[in-house]
């Protein structure tokens, strides 16, 4: 009987200290209740000053955690092992999230800020209503080029990185959709095309580029063109107008082909503990003043359209960056492709890497 006891004793403390470890663990994901929110963005997306502002005001924690793509994102999410109150996906991620019934309607009555986005931003394709999210920035993807290494030429296609000059002189962002849109858009196919032949003839073409591509990299991309370790690189708009920030002899072009319209938008997962908190936060990212300043810091186009008069003119008069509606008719936005097409379209795009081996 008193090895019986002895064994249940050890049983029960087993699974206390295993209850303590977990409940440690929680903490750490955003388990924590009312005073606490877990933030789930991209990398260099907000200004830190901003979260600190947000705590002061409403004596909330915020524990920010970065994602570095959509899928690792959604993934994260659909396992459902960590507490995340707000995230900021993308479009098609937004269209696949409610799909896939990770994300928690949004009530407007607690967004009162809402009325300073930019309709143009409002009610699109991916959220009719804007029922799960709410506009966090957007931009195109495009290319940073520097025309002193290049004898002063002018980059205005796709087309014009697979000149022989270029060789070694290429960086690219390590997306599966930018790089295969790359390819799709240089051969006038749609960015969201599903026809296997297409894409076949897209990843051909993008092997004859490999002699011309340095390297495939992450946000480090930004320091290296800067740097001037390379003379192009394919990126988003965010992120060229924070290189030509730190080197203004480089310029960004959207190809004449066409390109990627993106938008992120700020939603509340299933996950979500703190739903409150999470409007709080969402509805003071939506301040004019807040969003200006998190432009600024970000380097990204704003959508709240009474953020641009707390904004240098430099920076919102940029056409690069701020373009004219009428002018940007030939971008297109991500559609969900689905689960298998979308794993099609990763395959081609870790063979194009593997074959640059």
């Amino acid at each position: 009987m008193k090895k019986l006891t002895i064994f249940f004793a050890a049983v029960f403390g087993a699974a206390l200290l295993l209850y303590y470890v977990s409940l440690a663990l929680n903490r750490t994901e955003g388990y924590v209740g009312k005073n606490t929110l877990t933030v789930y963005n991209w990398g260099d997306y907000i200004d830190p000053a901003l979260i600190k502002k947000f705590e002061k005001q409403t004596g909330i924690k915020v524990i920010y955690q970065t994602f570095d793509s959509n899928e690792a994102m959604m993934a994260k999410i659909a396992q459902g092992g960590a507490t995340f109150d707000v995230a900021v996906p993308s479009e098609y991620a937004i269209s696949k999230m409610k799909e896939d019934g990770l994300l928690i309607p949004l009530d407007h009555s607690k967004l009162p800020n809402l009325k300073y986005i930019n309709p143009r931003f409002l009610n699109l394709s991916f959220d009719p209503g804007n029922r799960y999210s709410v506009p966090y920035f957007w931009g195109t993807v495009g290319i940073v080029y520097n025309p002193g290494m290049l004898g002063g030429k002018k980059i205005t296609s796709w087309n014009d990185l697979w000149d022989p000059d270029l060789r070694n002189q290429i960086l690219l962002v390590d997306g599966a959709r930018e790089v295969i849109g790359m390819g799709l858009n240089s051969l006038h196919y749609s960015l969201n095309d599903t026809n296997k032949e297409h894409l076949k003839e897209a990843k051909e073409k993008l092997d004859r580029l490999v002699p011309n591509v340095k390297a495939i990299v992450g946000d480090e991309i930004k320091m290296l063109l800067a740097n001037e370790e390379a003379a192009i690189g394919v990126v988003w708009s965010g992120d060229a107008a924070e290189i030509i920030a730190e080197n203004d002899k480089l310029d960004y072009v959207v190809p004449k082909e066409g390109s990627n319209l993106w938008f992120d938008n700020m939603v509340i997962p299933k996950t979500a503990k703190n739903i409150e908190g999470a409007h709080k936060f969402i509805n003071f990212m939506l301040d004019p003043k807040n969003a200006a300043q998190n432009a600024e810091y970000v380097g990204y186009s704003t959508p709240n359209k009474k953020a641009l008069d707390y904004m240098p003119k430099e920076i919102t008069e940029d056409k690069r960056f701020y373009p004219d509606f009428d002018s940007i008719g030939n971008l297109e936005v991500y559609k969900n492709l689905g689960k298998r097409m979308l794993a099609y379209y990763n395959e081609l795009f870790l063979q194009f890497k593997m074959h640059r081996k």
